[in-house]
């Protein structure tokens, strides 16, 4: 395994990160269980969750991952080999079923409080605003359009709030998720001027498929030492190659869940199509090549690699001895000139 340290810290953390939205869901809790320890025996000490998830987040499945994380946490007496990260929801028409309040002081003290019960742990490492409560573009919605809401400006409020969590010792560091340029430099700046807790990470989707995040927020990452925690790498499994192989099955995540369809849009088949050539032509995998294309970004801080089986799970964590060539990079890049961003 490789190694990096989360900016701004001496926190060691693998360069490939598990991801967990599929346990509780797609997954059984004895799954997650042998992901987690052979994940942990590969040398990934770096777990992602969240108290939505399993995806999609419903009601009756709310926080069941985090409860499972936590069991292993009891079961395997594991909980000082892994650095764990999870995230407040929020507030949007997908979490109506967690909370109202958003991101107030009321709801991340007690988001906090419940996802350390459930995770069964004094701290968590990286705690993560999950959504902007502010109207911006989302997934799938690739240019910003101005509408009026009702949200009020609560960066400093937000960081004040989380410079008591931590002082109480029950999280450790910050991060955000699915922001943009605005709101990653608000967040920086009021943490500069009024010196209170900075966020160290951003967690956005980034892959072949939707390399957006090298517009302005690379230059963000670069310049202000924010390091993206990449989401998605395989863009739900179309990157593995499977479904335009015919290798997928009905409990392939793009067949249970129809909503993720950004996925399967005619440019992102055709892109697909030229990226596993590229892999064909190169003896790659189309999964490993995707995998290491993101993992080797100057930007990137940690690769979250999720998986519904260990076959997968074996697979995406071999990424990491992979080296793109120039010769691979390079024809990478001639696939992207011509189909940028078709599921961003």
């Amino acid at each position: 395994m490789k190694y990096t340290t989360l900016p701004h810290t001496n926190l060691k953390v693998s360069k490939l990160c598990l991801g967990t939205m599929t346990w509780g869901l797609q997954n059984t809790q004895d799954e997650a269980f042998e992901q987690m320890d052979y994940a942990l025996e590969r040398g990934i000490n770096f777990f992602d969750t969240a108290e939505l998830y399993p995806v999609p987040a419903e009601a009756k499945t709310y926080a069941d991952t985090e409860r499972i994380i936590g069991n292993w946490f009891e079961k395997s007496g594991n909980r000082d080999k892994v650095v764990l990260a999870s995230k407040i929801a929020g507030t949007g028409d997908y979490t109506a079923h967690i909370r109202t309040n958003g991101f107030s002081p009321e709801a991340l003290k007690d988001a906090v409080n419940n996802s350390l019960k459930r995770l069964k742990t004094d701290y968590i490492d990286l705690y993560q605003l999950h959504w902007p409560e502010r109207n911006t573009n989302t997934l799938g919605i690739r240019d910003y359009k101005h509408e009026d809401d009702q949200w009020q400006d609560n960066f400093n409020e937000i960081l004040h709030t989380f410079d008591g969590i931590i002082k109480s010792g029950k999280v450790r560091h910050v991060g955000i998720s699915n922001e943009k340029a605005w709101g990653t430099m608000r967040f920086l700046e009021e943490s500069k001027t009024h010196h209170l807790p900075r966020m160290l990470t951003v967690q956005n989707a980034y892959s072949l498929l939707n390399r957006s995040f090298e517009g302005d927020m690379a230059e963000i990452a670069m310049r202000e030492n924010i390091g993206l925690l990449a989401y998605s790498p395989l863009g739900c499994g179309v990157l593995s190659g499977k479904y335009i192989m015919g290798k997928d099955t009905i409990n392939s995540r793009l067949n249970l869940f129809t909503r993720f369809a950004r996925y399967s849009s005619a440019q992102c088949t055709e892109a697909t199509k030229r990226y596993l050539a590229i892999a064909y032509n190169h003896n790659l995998s189309l999964a490993q090549m995707s995998l290491a294309f993101v993992t080797q970004q100057p930007f990137v801080t940690s690769n979250i690699i999720g998986a519904t089986n260990l076959v997968q799970l074996k697979e995406n964590i071999d990424s990491i001895y992979l080296n793109l060539s120039s010769e691979v990079l390079d024809a990478i890049e001639e696939v992207h000139n011509e189909i940028p961003n078709p599921s961003a």
